[in-house]
């Protein structure tokens, strides 16, 4: 008599309110964003003005910014040039790089906390092999997809809802931003120091 085949469980009941949760989340804070203006209002110069006027505060009220904003998909490349503008080159790196591990840390508790782990805990044979990398090299993988895809939500979501540890995806996170940081606050930096301006000059 042949063995019966192996079938799937249907995913817990409790894993899919999660899911719909998560999906709720995500479409709200789009939508805020993009309601309120958000996305349109937020650039270089106001989260400058905002560090400003916050004096002493201004570092904490930047952390806790970019943190929101990772959230609420505001492009993390504008809060990095906001750190090289009002900092220079060697204390807005620290401060971006401190920013951006600190918000893409609050997306993947937050993520993790109403999603729960569903690509972790997946049998399905596609997925699986997707993720057998993230398995069994997690630093590695999260370095190499950090320095493709920096702070993407899509990708903070994605690495959230795997089994992946808080530890490895921190470690990884600081590896693969480690390069791609620095240069676009040395780049933000030069720009705003007319230093680009006069050595495209020199050729123009």
């Amino acid at each position: 008599m042949e063995p019966m085949a192996r079938t799937e469980a249907p995913p817990k009941t409790s894993s899919r309110w999660r899911l719909l949760a998560l999906g709720v989340f995500f479409v709200g804070t789009l939508s805020v964003a993009h309601l309120t203006g958000l996305t349109d209002r937020v650039d270089v110069a106001s989260i400058r003005g905002f560090m400003d006027s916050a004096g002493a505060l201004g570092f904490l009220g930047f952390l806790a910014a970019f943190a929101i904003g990772e959230l609420l998909h505001v492009p993390g490349l504008v809060f990095v040039g906001a750190a090289s503008v009002a900092y220079g080159d060697a204390l807005g790196i620290a401060a971006a790089l401190a920013g951006a591990l600190g918000s893409i840390t609050v997306s993947f508790f937050v993520v993790r906390f109403i999603g729960g782990q569903p690509l972790g805990d997946t049998q399905r044979p596609l997925v699986r092999r997707i993720l057998a990398r993230l398995d069994t090299h997690p630093v590695a993988t999260i370095a190499v997809l950090r320095f493709i895809f920096w702070m993407a939500p899509a990708l903070n979501y994605a690495l959230a809802m795997s089994a992946v540890r808080y530890r490895d995806y921190f470690l990884g996170s600081a590896i693969g931003l480690a390069v791609p940081i620095p240069l676009c606050v040395i780049f933000f930096d030069s720009v705003a120091s007319g230093a680009v301006g006069q050595w495209l000059g020199t050729f123009f």
